[in-house]
């Protein structure tokens, strides 16, 4: 059985292209929702996909960053799918974990995603801060 799970971070964000992404590649069943990815606990429907998982299932996201936001949680991640000897298959990184190359492939790739999220959070905060000096106030915090 193929499996999708399919995640924006905001309200204001589409699923739409994720879900056809996941139904061209044959996921007979999606899961999806509109959670930041930065807390697993809020996730409720990542919660009830893992469960939902088992043997045999392959797990198809359309991006690494969909699924885990740091090295660690996707490494969780990914130890949590294989116990169940569940596959996954990333679709824009063509990542498939079922091979040694693609299992490499997948952690190589998570750790470059955390980094480029991580400069892009250090670029947010030296503008915030940039702003401040020029004067400008913020209404809430980051």
């Amino acid at each position: 059985m193929n499996v999708g799970y399919a995640r924006v971070s905001t309200s204001s964000q589409n699923l739409e292209n994720q879900i056809n992404q996941l139904k061209r590649s044959g996921c007979e069943k999606i899961f999806s929702e509109k959670r930041s990815g930065k807390n697993e606990v809020d996730r409720e429907q990542f919660k009830i996909m893992m469960g939902f998982v088992r043997e045999c299932v392959v797990l198809y996201i359309t991006k690494l960053d969909r699924l885990a936001r740091s090295v660690i949680d996707l490494h969780n991640i990914a130890k949590f799918l294989q116990n169940k000897d569940v596959n996954l298959k990333v679709l824009h990184q063509n990542i498939d974990t079922t091979s040694p190359a693609g299992r490499l492939l997948f952690t190589m790739l998570g750790a470059i995603a955390e980094f480029e999220r991580d400069l892009i959070n250090e670029h947010v905060r030296e503008g915030i801060e940039a702003a401040k000096k020029k004067g400008v106030q913020f209404d809430y915090f980051i």
